[in-house]
Order: structure tokens, then sequence, then C-alpha cells
């Protein structure tokens, strides 16, 4: 009898993880997005766009769909849909992966400031104007309207639908991946003096820090948040391991 999964994407983690079970006739999977992304790459299993209604919602989700399993692979910085999926999966008693990416390290040559939001980073850029390579997604832009002296850059997928977003704003729509070639380019073209980013971890966007890096260029590093997990695995390819182990889903219990 297939295992019936629910995959919560949005990352290239999840696409890779629904290609290998798109291939398996073990698995019957789904595939959830939450819908910021207009356009979003087609994927080889059934996919649902939208949120469940919090934490009752999507219980009753994986109640009505006989969902044996979840893979949270979504952003790192996802916080809340995560809480929500070891919440329904302990009510529901279904099991529980977490593909968690590690973060990128600071290294030799870095000169990174941590900091805990996109409002802090914006305070942390002072008061002389600076010309700022926003590259944190769209949701979180009008925090930098608190500090309108800068000149900003902002790199996003789909333009951002908010309101009260910093005046002088030029938007770069561009998906990863990038490449170190292409980010020294952009970062001298543009004549970036601060880059401010969240620790995304991977490979897909990870140029730009090494751009930084190789410009000597400041970093204001947005730390990650608490994301509490299920049975934490690096790759999807462990997370196949894991729904897989004995045949069947009980071993994934206890939540």
């Amino acid at each position: 009898m297939s295992l019936r999964v629910l995959v919560l994407g949005g990352t290239t983690e999840a696409s890779a993880l629904a290609r290998l079970l798109a291939g398996d006739g073990r698995f019957v999977a789904t595939l959830s997005l939450a819908g910021r992304t207009a356009a979003p790459r087609v994927q080889p299993i059934p996919t649902r766009v939208g949120g469940f209604g919090g934490v009752a919602g999507l219980a009753a989700f994986l109640r009505q769909q006989a969902i044996d399993a979840v893979v949270d692979a979504t952003h790192p910085y996802a916080d809340q849909m995560s809480r929500h999926a070891v919440e329904a999966c302990r009510t529901t008693g279904v099991a529980l992966v977490s593909i968690v990416r590690p973060p990128w390290p600071c290294q030799q040559g870095d000169a990174w400031q941590v900091v805990t939001s996109a409002d802090a980073a914006a305070a942390t850029l002072g008061a002389t104007p600076r010309h700022v390579f926003l590259s944190l997604g769209r949701q979180e832009l009008q925090a930098f309207a608190a500090a309108p002296q800068h000149r900003y850059l902002a790199r996003v997928i789909d333009p951002p639908l908010q309101a009260g977003l910093p005046p002088d704003l030029t938007l770069l729509s561009a998906r990863g991946p990038f490449d170190r070639e292409a980010e020294l380019r952009l970062l001298k073209d543009r004549q970036i003096e601060v880059v401010v980013s969240k620790n995304a971890g991977g490979t897909a966007t990870y140029a730009k820090i090494v751009a930084a890096r190789e410009l000597g260029l400041p970093v204001v590093m947005i730390a990650r948040p608490d994301k509490p997990a299920g049975r934490i695995v690096a790759s999807p390819e462990e997370a196949m391991a894991s729904l897989a182990h004995d045949g069947a889903p009980r071993s994934l219990r206890g939540v």
C-alpha cells in the first residue's frame, strides 16, 4: 500500500523531493505551496496552493486526505508554518520529517553584522546615505521605509504588494541560482556599499555572500528564527530514506 505524503514546499529541496517522489511507486505525494510566488515552477506531483487555516485547518486536511507522513521542506524563515506542522502532526499522530538546510557560516574575510529582524537591519544601516542591496524577498521591504535616506536595490521574484515602501527603491526581478561572476558585476555596477540578507543557506544565493567578501562589503545578516521540527534530515534523499524506513510511517511517529 502506498504511503500518502504531504510535502510543505517552496524551496529547492521541496522541488528535488517532489521529483524523487514522482518516480517512486511506494508513495502518493502532494506538494503544498504557500502561494507567495505568482508563477511557481511546474512540479511533477499534484500541487495545492494557499494556506490551510492554521493548525486546526492543517490537522483537518491531514485527516481528510488520510496523510501518513508530512515532510516540512519550507524555507528556513517559514517558522509559523513549521510550528503549525509540528502541532498538527502531534494532534493527528501523523509522521513529520523536517529538511533543515544548514545556515551559512561566517568565514574569514566576511564582515557580518547579525541582527534579529528586518526592522533591526534598517536601523543598523545608519544615518549616512548608502547604496544598499536588499536580498531578503519582497515580504519585508517595507521595514526599510524607516530609513528613507538610503538608496535601495531589492532583488525579488515578484513585485511587492504592500504599501509604504522606501522612496528610493529599485526592483530587480530575478530568480536564482546566481553565480559569483554575475553577483560581482551586479554589486560593482550598482555601486553597492552594503548587503542585507537572510541566512538562507544552500547554494542558490550564496554567490552574493562570496561577492561581498571579495569586494570587502559589509553584510547585515538577519538571523534565522527558532523553527520547530520533527525528525530532522539534511537533504531530500535523507527525507526519502526516512519515509521508507521499515516501509511504514509508524517508524516516524512521536513528533
